[in-house]
């Protein structure tokens, strides 16, 4: 698989954990989701360690609390539907300061935010620590169909394309003096995106044409190879083990 340039969410930091292979992290990612959503939510202290928990590997890891906070914003639409669960749920009524909202919809409220924040920080670290094309790399050596790990690598190589793509069309629809205000410009916008979309799929079609004219037989070359040692598997399973140990503590 080629090597393609760093991303922008790429924190670039020489740290134990950015040393670690790709395959290790997504692994414990999982696994330390999975141990996150099994919490049962009434379990406070279990997600206010899990959240210290994080915190160590992101301190190990020197990725700054304002670029995690930054980040986070992706989880908003997630917030906003949790705030409306107290209030549009049914079931036994509880005031909370003066509003009148469902025990079971501020519990389901709660379940939502707290697992989907320690997801998407997890998912941060990540990306923040792990190349795009290395963690591609890594979804290979965890046998991930070969089919969906190159989707995934020539979005990473082509979304710039197309976003460059939009702003020179932007460019053009704006030194024609036209900007878009209200529904009224709709239409404007709408052809702008099929054109968007002939463009990318004639690009894709080039792309494919020279791909084959240089040998491609439906597999990427894979001109770098990640492996793992056993310490290195060791200190990526040390999130997820000390993760299901405060889930069996809260268990017993």
């Amino acid at each position: 698989m080629a090597a393609g340039q760093s991303h922008h969410l790429y924190l670039h930091a020489d740290t134990p954990v950015h040393r670690l292979p790709p395959q290790c992290k997504l692994l414990s990612l999982i696994a330390f989701v999975l141990i996150v959503v099994a919490t049962d939510p009434e379990r406070f202290w279990a997600f206010a360690l899990y959240l210290v928990l994080l915190g160590v590997v992101a301190v190990a890891a020197r990725v700054p609390l304002r670029l995690l906070l930054r980040r986070m914003v992706v989880e908003v639409p997630f917030v906003i539907f949790a705030a409306a669960l107290p209030f549009l749920s049914e079931g036994e009524r509880m005031t909370v300061l003066g509003l009148s909202m469902s025990a079971d919809g501020l519990l389901d409220a709660w379940n939502i935010v707290a697992k989907a924040t320690l997801g998407v920080i997890a998912s941060i670290l990540l990306a923040a620590t792990t190349e795009p094309r290395t963690l591609l790399l890594g979804a290979q050596r965890l046998r991930l169909p070969h089919l969906l790990v190159q989707i995934a690598a020539f979005m990473l190589r082509y979304v710039e394309v197309i976003l460059d793509e939009m702003r020179r069309m932007r460019i053009a629809r704006e030194s024609r003096a036209f900007v878009a205000r209200d529904i009224r410009h709709l239409p404007v916008v709408a052809r702008s995106a099929g054109a968007l979309f002939i463009r990318s799929y004639e690009r894709g079609e080039r792309v494919h044409l020279a791909m084959l004219s240089r040998g491609y037989t439906g597999t990427m070359p894979v001109i770098q190879d990640v492996r793992g040692s056993a310490a290195q598997w060791a200190l990526a399973a040390t999130l997820p083990a000390a993760a299901i140990t405060i889930l069996i503590g809260g268990l017993l």
